[in-house]
């Protein structure tokens, strides 16, 4: 029986939803170079897939694996595709087409760049997260899950100057590294929180791109205000 596959009967309900998110993760990777847009709300769906296995786990317990699965999954859905989204937007301004023109512009250099402290900032963030802050209500810097979102949902609800995406780029990278303590959703606005995106994944252009709009105000109203003023849900 050795050639039976390892996690068999090992993984939990939670697990494979997660296994959902890392799909729709790479898949958003994939199609960003094509579609940046679409790859925005296939980012917003590995969001809700996130959400999801969260409850599940909650709700039913989790397995050992559980909480290393999932900053893996957030590394490819939430480091990575948010960073090629970005790099596709703005290599479409910065025509990147050949190493030369990456290599000797400037403007080049930091439309890759910024994007790729995206991910190490991400990377670093989860894994603080995953050694310190699992057990806890309250973790230090901002969620990459929140850091996505609000990328993904200003994708989707504005025109953005390649500066002012490149800036944003770079701070919700520092954000996301700081030791700005930000409480965990309360079970009611992780739901809602989901019903919103959901709209975005569906409709983004309906009423005037008014789910967008609408999760990213909800999105940056919770970036800016939380550490202060959110109620911290007790354990």
């Amino acid at each position: 029986m050795q050639l039976r596959p390892r996690f068999l009967g090992r993984l939990g309900v939670a697990d494979v939803v997660t296994v959902a998110n890392i799909v729709v993760g790479f898949v958003a990777i994939i199609v960003a170079p094509l579609d940046p847009a679409l790859a925005a709300r296939l980012i917003l769906l590995a969001a809700i897939a996130d959400g999801l296995d969260g409850l599940i786990a909650r709700t039913y317990g989790s397995t050992p694996v559980g909480e290393f699965f999932d900053s893996l999954a957030d590394t490819v859905s939430f480091g990575v595709a948010p960073a090629a989204v970005v790099v596709s937007l703005a290599g479409d301004v910065v025509h990147l087409e050949t190493i030369e023109t990456l290599v000797g512009s400037v403007e080049a250099a930091l439309v890759v760049g910024v994007p790729a402290l995206f991910v190490a900032a991400a990377v670093i963030r989860l894994a603080m997260y995953t050694a310190y802050d699992i057990e806890e209500r309250v973790t230090e810097g901002v969620q990459s899950t929140l850091a996505a979102t609000v990328l993904s949902a200003a994708v989707l609800a504005v025109d953005i100057p390649l500066g002012w995406l490149i800036g944003a780029v770079g701070l919700l990278a520092y954000l996301m590294i700081t030791r700005i303590p930000y409480p965990d959703l309360r079970t009611r606005d992780a739901l809602s929180m989901g019903l919103v995106q959901a709209g975005v994944v569906l409709a983004p252009g309906l009423a005037s791109r008014a789910f967008p709009r609408l999760l990213l105000t909800v999105a940056l109203a919770y970036l800016l205000l939380a550490p202060r003023f959110y109620p911290r849900v007790e354990k």
